[in-house]
């Protein structure tokens, strides 16, 4: 996509052999100001993944945790910088997408566009389930469908109207969140030094006793590194969504710049205070989750209940970014000439058909778990597991391409630059490469690895006859 982001791709920004694109009748608006991706950034990487997934990260990898984490979170450091400098250097709606379609080709593009797409979709359906689950608890009588319904419609119509209320839900969800984890390592941060009310200081007990730093070796941890890794999922929004910002250069530039010290508080500080306080092996880690447990444990009153609210805000904020994502990269796909073309009609600025067949594939999503939860919706969760390490390995090869190409043909657009390239984009390509080994070898990940697989070959497959029926034409 070029320069100015609110048009399609033009002609020349596409690889060799690619297909012709979709004319969109009006371009995408520009009404996320700089306060909406300065809190989209922020509050992308406080998820429900963290505030939940990790507890299962504690119980296999004990206080290793927290290294687990640092290097994972190093590894999403890396990822982000290169997404950050071809993003910057060339903000696009469809974010890495458009970056692999123009460094290695069209059908690079296009399975990384629709492998991301598919994930978000699924994940809809996750964050829709959850949330009914949550409200129905609540609200006993109401039927979880009902909340389902009623979420996607909330969400679906805030997709429809102009980007500037999508912006505005994601503020306000990422306040409150940002709100909810820094309150959460105050406390916590008292507590460990034994300055808060009523607790005295653990000390490193906690971190030494039970078995120790690695209570369950090496394989323990890289069960946490597993966990941790797809706690991560989610930066990679607020490139897309730098597209349409009042300046995107600026904009992601600034975004990326931030995620070194989000990741060292938000995560690895987060995982520090709860296995300083709690033993790893106390089993309200996993029955609550780690945040609850730590609440209980500092006598917080109605901690459970806190920690549902801030996991529904965590959930609703998810469906919202993941129904924008989707439409905005269905859209880009469209525009290079890599999807139905009815989907790339842009009106008031938004893709409103791609926002609806997001959001319906999402909704049918929901009812396949209804439906079929022991086997169609558990394959579509294997075959997305392994989906985020797939796109990160794209960002490495394209960032690796793309940023030869800039320093020969238009440095100035270097704003953002990946540090010690090339030996760091190297780094993080083996980094993704090593996790993907990991998964294969493991027992309860493998299946993911062969599902993932069998999607990304597919699509491979699909866009490189694609291109190659182009070239002919």
């Amino acid at each position: 996509m070029s320069q100015s982001t609110t048009t399609a791709p033009p002609e020349q920004q596409r690889g060799a052999g690619a297909p012709a694109p979709a004319k969109a009748d009006a371009p995408l608006g520009s009404g996320l100001k700089q306060r909406h991706l300065s809190m989209i950034a922020l509050g992308g990487v406080i998820g429900a993944g963290l505030f939940v997934g990790s507890g299962a990260g504690i119980a296999a990898a004990g206080p290793s945790i927290v290294l687990a984490y640092a290097v994972s979170g190093l590894l999403v450091m890396f990822v982000m910088r290169m997404l950050g400098e071809m993003s910057a250097a060339n903000p696009a709606s469809g974010s890495f997408s458009v970056h692999a379609d123009r460094a290695i080709g069209p059908w690079a593009g296009f399975t990384a566009g629709w492998m991301f797409w598919t994930l978000l979709v699924v994940g809809v359906a996750i964050e829709a389930i959850g949330a009914a689950h949550i409200l129905a608890g609540w609200l006993p009588g109401t039927p979880s469908w009902m909340w389902v319904l009623v979420l996607m419609v909330v969400f679906t119509v805030a997709n429809l109207g102009a980007v500037a209320r999508f912006g505005e839900f994601e503020f306000w969800f990422a306040a409150l969140k940002i709100g909810a984890i820094a309150l959460f390592l105050g406390l916590g941060v008292l507590a460990v030094l034994g300055l808060l009310p009523g607790t005295s200081s653990p000390g490193a007990g906690n971190l030494l006793h039970d078995g120790g730093f690695l209570p369950n070796g090496v394989d323990g941890l890289l069960v946490g590194l597993l966990a941790s890794v797809v706690a991560y999922g989610g930066l990679e929004t607020v490139t897309i969504a730098a597209a349409e910002s009042e300046d995107p250069v600026k904009g992601v530039a600034k975004a990326v710049r931030t995620t070194m010290w989000r990741i060292a508080i938000v995560y690895v500080g987060s995982m520090l205070v709860i296995v300083t306080l709690l033993p790893w092996n106390d089993p309200a880690v996993t029955e609550h989750g780690p945040y609850a447990a730590t609440l209980d444990h500092l006598g917080i009153p109605a901690a459970g209940q806190i920690m549902n609210v801030v996991i529904l805000i965590a959930l609703l904020s998810a469906m919202n970014a993941n129904i924008y994502g989707s439409s905005r990269m269905a859209y880009s796909l469209v525009a290079r000439g890599q999807g139905p073309k009815a989907l790339g009609k842009v009106s008031g600025g938004v893709p409103r058909r791609a926002v609806l067949a997001s959001a319906g594939f999402g909704f049918v999503t929901v009812l396949l778990s209804y439906w079929y939860p022991d086997t169609l919706f558990a394959w579509l969760l294997n075959m997305v597991g392994g989906v985020i390490l797939i796109v990160w390995g794209f960002i490495a090869v394209s960032q690796f391409v793309l940023r030869r190409r800039l320093e020969r043909e238009a440095p100035e657009k270097l704003v953002v630059k990946m540090w010690g390239f090339p030996y760091l984009t190297w780094v993080a390509l083996a980094g993704v490469v090593g996790v993907l080994v990991l998964m294969a070898l493991g027992e309860d990940t493998r299946t993911q690895v062969v599902f993932t697989g069998g999607l990304t070959a597919a699509l491979a497959a699909t866009g490189y006859a694609m291109q190659r029926r182009a070239a002919r034409d």
